[in-house]
């Protein structure tokens, strides 16, 4: 099998991700499936210069430090306000509002403003306590850190399937408990009351899917579609290509203009990462993108199989509708961005850095798209 190609867009943001979001070279490249070594060389020919760099470190040191005495400053004079009650009161109600406010802010701190010693506040902590609650609170550090790490969007069930795969002994109701005590939720969407559409056939290819989103293995129907994320800067459009077997993105392209090329790279990616050897049925609605002379001459010269779907219907397309509407509702919404690229980073490290190695899949038996595909060639091997 022939090396993996990449596109330079694919290279940009794999190299902000160690230069930018500081993540190490080895996780990164264990998760975009690249060696480290071809990663040490993109960082190498894309990063910036170095003077820029020390420049740019100097201004985020500044900067942190000016955060933390903002945070100092602002913390003493609003921790007196909240406990307010608990001056006059006894030594042990203040331990409580120490307590109930250390997630908030730091231990040492509160016992400052409220005037205990913060050695008496640790030792009232090891009071006898139950071993159930005890027990809960330790469980309750691995929810919190499943969630987080989920981006703060999976619900208990999926907090209890990280879990279990942990190896903790839990009941989904314990952790529903758990959650709900912290006020921990799932990121739930807008709905809209679906409408019924027919649509007209398209005259360049008919819709062979019909609405069969189960496939037994990779590479069988590829979906495609564009959206777009608004930035301060203008819109950003995102061409995604999507393997119906595991639900994962194998394609995809940003750039400020919604033209062929937009779909057309997304596919090429999906072309590079699979090199599929059997014919593919790659399924779309009836945008221009897809039903230009380019798009079409793309897809007979590597042997892929055309479907779109009704004219106006949503339906037809839900796979790749669903992702973009989970990528809106746990990220895009959520985010405020300035320019372009700052979407297209926050865009990649959702794909590449959670969705596909890292979020569990209904559809993918609760794993991820990842797990999913290597759980499907592992049984392929030991039959």
């Amino acid at each position: 099998m022939s090396a993996k190609r990449y596109t330079e867009e694919f290279k940009i943001e794999a190299v902000k991700q160690v230069t930018e979001r500081g993540h190490a070279v080895v996780d990164v490249s264990a998760r975009l499936g690249v060696s480290g070594h071809s990663l040490y060389q993109w960082v190498k020919q894309y990063s910036v210069p170095a003077p820029q760099r020390d420049a740019i470190k100097d201004q985020q040191v500044e900067l942190r430090q000016l955060k933390a005495e903002l945070k100092r400053v602002t913390e003493e004079r609003d921790i007196p306000k909240k406990g307010r009650r608990v001056l006059c009161q006894g030594v042990r109600l203040k331990y409580a509002f120490i307590k109930a406010h250390a997630s908030v802010y730091s231990v040492r701190r509160l016992c400052k403003v409220i005037g205990v010693h913060y050695s008496g506040y640790y030792a009232w902590q090891h009071c006898p306590e139950s071993v159930r609650t005890m027990e809960d609170r330790r469980l309750l550090g691995h929810v919190k850190q499943s969630w987080l790490e989920s981006g703060s969007v999976y619900g208990y069930r999926k907090v209890c399937d990280d879990l279990r795969e942990l190896g903790e002994s839990c009941g989904k109701h314990r952790i529903y408990r758990l959650m709900r005590q912290e006020k921990l939720r799932s990121q739930t969407g807008y709905h809209r009351r679906p409408r019924a559409r027919g649509g007209m056939a398209s005259v360049f290819a008919p819709n062979h899917l019909n609405r069969q989103f189960d496939v037994a293995e990779p590479n069988q129907v590829w979906v495609t579609d564009i959206t777009y994320i608004r930035t301060h800067e203008g819109w950003l459009f995102l061409a995604a290509v999507i393997d119906l077997f595991s639900r994962q993105v194998i394609g995809w392209s940003m750039g400020p203009r919604m033209g062929r090329d937009l779909a057309l790279n997304a596919l090429l990616m999906a072309v590079w990462r699979r090199q599929p050897k059997q014919t593919v049925m790659v399924h779309s609605d009836q945008g221009s993108q897809f039903s230009s002379y380019d798009w079409q001459g793309f897809l007979k010269a590597h042997n892929l199989q055309q479907s779109m779907s009704r004219r106006g219907n949503c339906h037809d397309n839900a796979v790749a509708e669903s992702f973009f509407q989970l990528l809106k509702r746990e990220r895009i919404r959520r985010r405020v961005y300035a320019t372009r690229d700052e979407a297209r980073a926050d865009v990649f490290d959702y794909i590449e850095m959670f969705y596909n190695v890292k979020r569990r899949h209904n559809h993918a038996d609760r794993l991820s798209p990842v797990n999913y595909e290597k759980q499907y060639f592992e049984r392929l091997a030991s039959v």
